[in-house]
């Protein structure tokens, strides 16, 4: 009889870092940062103006949220962003960009959130706030869809992929896909709900005292009527129709080439990022 194969040596097991790690200084920032654009696009539910003042659209906000989305991506990439991690965020970009090209939002279909989702999701939120970003940058130069609603579809988009390097890490397999396939729908609704607010005031009109449109935005109003305006008008608008198919299309995206993906990038995320080691003591 042969003699048996002598056991294999224990490998230690691999942990993965973010690809973009996140100081607490930087934390800070990225919650400072994003609560300011929070009010960027909330403000009109705070607004309190008196009878008759005119309400103009928001330009201080828009000159000052790039500057935002500037400084936080400077803290967050601060020390933390090599050169394999930066050519592998250039990659996913142009690749997001290329794919919104080819999927310009028509009717809602729209796959720009599938490798956002992946990408926050393997690589880490700071990675992913990085990459919602410049994917929407370099997608909106690749359409000629530079305008006043940019920085807000940068910000929005950057929360998206941050988002889904907060899920929850433990979570692998179909419960994994399911997971993604639920972020990925929320995501697409609150895309949409959000990008609608920062121009509802101006893209309806103002309602004037006494002639009012039902769904025309009234400064000074108490928030929760004119977050009922606001909610039929985004429904009519937007929810039952471009999200939803927003999140039809990116939902069976995850499913069918999710984990494919997800392989792709994990493996990458071994070799573009410092990883540990856990042995027993």
């Amino acid at each position: 009889m042969s003699a048996p194969a002598p056991a294999r040596p224990a490998v230690p097991h691999e942990r993965l870092v973010d690809a973009v790690p996140l100081s607490r200084r930087s934390v800070a920032v990225l919650s400072l940062a994003s609560l300011a654009g929070l009010m960027m696009l909330v403000w009109p539910l705070l607004l309190q103006v008196p009878d008759g003042a005119r309400v103009d659209p928001p330009f201080l906000f828009l000159a000052l949220l790039p500057v935002v989305v500037a400084v936080v991506l400077a803290e967050v990439t601060e020390g933390g962003l090599d050169a394999r991690v930066l050519a592998l965020l250039g990659v996913l970009s142009a690749v997001n960009a290329v794919t919104r090209a080819i999927s310009p939002g028509i009717s809602g279909v729209e796959l720009v959130f599938f490798l956002l989702i992946i990408g926050g999701r393997v690589m880490g939120p700071g990675f992913g706030f990085a990459l919602g970003c410049t994917s929407l940058f370099a997608s909106a130069l690749v359409t000629a869809g530079v305008g006043p609603w940019l920085p807000y579809q940068m910000l929005t988009a950057a929360w998206v992929g941050m988002g889904a390097g907060l899920l929850p890490r433990r979570v692998r397999g179909r419960a994994e896909i399911a997971l993604l396939v639920a972020y990925a729908v929320v995501a697409a609704y609150l895309f949409g709900a959000l990008m609608n607010l920062s121009g509802w005031p101006f893209l309806l009109g103002v309602a004037v005292p006494g002639y009012e449109s039902d769904l025309s935005y009234v400064p000074g109003a108490p928030i929760l009527e004119n977050l009922q305006r606001f909610g039929i008008y985004t429904l009519l608008t937007s929810t039952g129709g471009w999200d939803t198919m927003r999140a039809i299309t990116n939902a069976v995206a995850i499913v069918v080439l999710g984990p494919a993906v997800l392989a792709v990038l994990r493996r990458a995320n071994r070799r573009a990022t410092v990883t540990g080691t856990v042995t027993s003591g």
